[in-house]
């Protein structure tokens, strides 16, 4: 799986411990994916076989063959409808950011609407992000934070800022400096990024937690508000790994349920619309949210 090997990807390989962990989920992605192309009708039940902690990597991946096999099939495979159904539900975050992986290569606003989910239907565009920059490594980051005034721009440079995660194996110094040579209009939203993969990727200790709030300087909001997106992506799951609850605690002096809920008590009179303006609304109100409880 040499998508998944950081030394193949150019990827920070001198944190062994960090690179083992974010190898691993990438490679749960990878396996959820091939899973998916020989069960796309009946996912649930093999993607249940993965490790617990792993899984939402695993439908990550799947999500990204059901946005492929949709749009091939003009919608009428109905992948991800069967993704979304039944367990998947719980993953819901994660098959959303999937499937802008099948449209990091295509120039493709969105995928296929989900009514359900009016405001996390966005993450897609966090995918495609993310994808573009872990397929062409950092090399690509300047030009994929090109013109960050647009919000639908802010969404995707999002997704970069998680794949720096995995570029600098998760060294908040490393990200940091990362940072500083892009626009700095961009800034803001590659914090997002990386406070959503700090918190549910992993990688961090509380002195790493803390780290890594003072690395995002005046950005602290905006990595906060990406910390809160990957613990209620986590806490929706029923999963909570350590780390997620040790990011909540360090960071927010809660536990994971409360500070997930706060997603949904910003999103309260949003989740109805399914306009880019709402979910860029969301996120500031998570902003606020942050500043409150820091």
């Amino acid at each position: 799986m040499a998508m998944a090997d950081f030394a193949h990807r150019g990827f920070r390989v001198d944190r062994p411990e960090n690179r083992a962990l974010l190898e691993e989920h990438a490679r749960s992605f990878l396996h959820g994916f091939n899973l998916a192309v020989s069960n796309w009708r009946h996912p649930h039940p093999a993607l249940a076989d993965l490790p617990d902690e792993e899984r939402g990597f695993a439908y990550e991946g799947a999500a990204m063959h059901a946005g492929m096999r949709d749009l091939a099939t003009f919608g009428r495979a109905r992948a991800l409808h069967r993704l979304l159904a039944g367990p998947g539900s719980a993953y819901v975050h994660l098959i959303h950011v999937g499937v802008g992986w099948a449209l990091a290569p295509l120039r493709i606003p969105l995928p296929v609407p989900v009514p359900a989910t009016p405001l996390l239907r966005w993450l897609a565009l966090d995918g495609a992000g993310f994808a573009e920059c872990f397929f062409a490594g950092p090399a690509r980051l300047r030009k994929a934070c090109a013109n960050p005034e647009d919000e639908r721009r802010q969404a995707r440079i999002a997704g970069c800022g998680r794949a720096l995660w995995f570029i600098e194996s998760a060294d908040p110094g490393g990200i940091r400096h990362r940072i500083s040579t892009v626009d700095e209009r961009a800034r803001p939203h590659l914090w997002s990024g990386v406070g959503l993969a700090s918190c549910y990727a992993g990688g961090l200790d509380a002195t790493g937690f803390r780290t890594l709030q003072e690395a995002s300087g005046p950005h602290w909001a905006h990595l906060g508000q990406g910390c809160l997106f990957g613990i209620a992506a986590r806490a929706r799951s029923g999963i909570v790994p350590e780390h997620t609850a040790l990011g909540a605690r360090t960071l927010f002096a809660t536990g994971a349920e409360d500070a997930a809920g706060w997603t949904d008590l910003a999103a309260e009179g949003l989740d109805g619309s399914t306009g880019i303006e709402s979910y860029t609304e969301w996120k500031s109100r998570l902003r606020r949210t942050v500043l409150d409880n820091s």
